[in-house]
């Protein structure tokens, strides 16, 4: 009984769809022409659509720096109580340095650097400015017309900033790796603009390399300036010392008793030791320098972008072709869904 039931229920399915096949049939003439007007519809944003630019840049970061004859001189120095740093930092890992690319600090620092774009020289967040046209928007707001990066920062230039840092991290700025196998990281930036795309994303990581730098070599820099002050006032006092033990000297010619020339041996004594502080010093101030000129980047730059640039534009022929499916699909869903209510109504 239950698999008469059953058959009767496939055939009255079988029977529906038939139906509903037939009354799409009919309809055929208003499917295909909503179909051909989200066609063309969907041509028409093709063609209006801007062409945008993709500027790719890949780097390789290092995790530890790698070992070098400068790391002897730093542990030679080390034994008189001096820290040349050059140690690794995890600061700048290559997760870290993923997610400080898109830093507020470092994309600021990136849009408040000049750039020529158009043959025109200004800082690249008045360019941006400039290619979104916000200018016009903001002519009706007395709040932020007139609003300019190139004069002294306000509230109004954090506030849009931070929207506008907001966006480019959000909607262009994209970070990520080449492949599992490979420590290559991607870093892609797309604009309408093709010179600025490429400019912003050069910028970009010059900044996290200057960044790096003044972090990595933070403790190297203190180390040198202190070894620098040292080394002037020991000259200082050595300078001093052997002109007064140049004149007692003179003073004792005659002086033939040791207890007349005791002034004498002290200066000379004073003498050789501020000398040979003043080489040790010296010899650890020219070690920092070698210390500081040969901190290894942790960014190694693989591909720079060129152009012209890959462009990115909506494909007539495909947008043509999602927008007819598109048209039919919901011209189809349409009568279906009326021919339901039609017949919910009728029974």
């Amino acid at each position: 009984m239950d698999r008469y039931n059953d058959e009767i229920q496939l055939k009255d399915i079988l029977i529906k769809l038939s139906e509903y096949k037939h009354y799409l049939w009919q309809k055929k003439v208003k499917i295909i022409f909503f179909s051909f007007l989200f066609f063309v519809f969907g041509v028409l944003i093709a063609f209006l659509s801007s062409t945008r630019y993709k500027a790719e840049l890949t780097f390789v970061v290092e995790d530890e720096q790698s070992l070098s004859p400068i790391a002897g001189m730093s542990g030679i120095a080390s034994q008189f109580g001096f820290d040349l740093g050059g140690g690794s930092s995890t600061t700048f890992s290559q997760q870290n340095i993923m997610e400080l690319l898109k830093s507020r600090r470092v994309v600021v620092a990136t849009l408040l650097e000049e750039g020529t774009i158009d043959g025109k020289k200004d800082l690249l967040i008045e360019h941006y400015i400039t290619i979104k046209e916000f200018r016009e928007v903001w002519a009706k707001s007395e709040e932020f017309s007139g609003v300019n990066f190139n004069k002294a920062s306000t509230l109004e230039h954090d506030s849009i900033m931070g929207v506008i840092w907001k966006g480019l991290t959000e909607n262009n700025l994209n970070i990520e790796m080449q492949n599992d196998k490979a420590n290559i990281i991607n870093l892609t930036f797309i604009s309408v603009n093709e010179q600025f795309a490429k400019q912003f994303i050069e910028t970009l990581i010059d900044e996290m390399s200057k960044m790096y730098i003044t972090h990595q070599t933070k403790q190297a820099r203190n180390t040198l300036d202190f070894l620098k002050d040292r080394a002037d006032s020991v000259f200082v006092e050595l300078d001093k010392s052997e002109q007064e033990f140049a004149r007692v000297k003179d003073i004792n010619q005659r002086i033939i008793k040791a207890s007349g020339r005791l002034k004498e041996l002290q200066l000379m004594r004073e003498v050789e030791v501020l000398n040979t502080m003043y080489l040790e010093i010296v010899k650890n101030l020219e070690i920092s320098k070698m210390t500081l000129l040969n901190q290894t980047p942790i960014i190694n730059i693989i591909d720079m972008p060129i152009l012209p640039l890959e462009e990115e534009k909506l494909s007539k022929s495909i947008a043509g072709i999602l927008g007819g499916f598109l048209g039919g699909f919901l011209s189809v869903c349409f009568f279906v869904f009326g021919k339901l209510f039609n017949d919910a109504i009728v029974s």
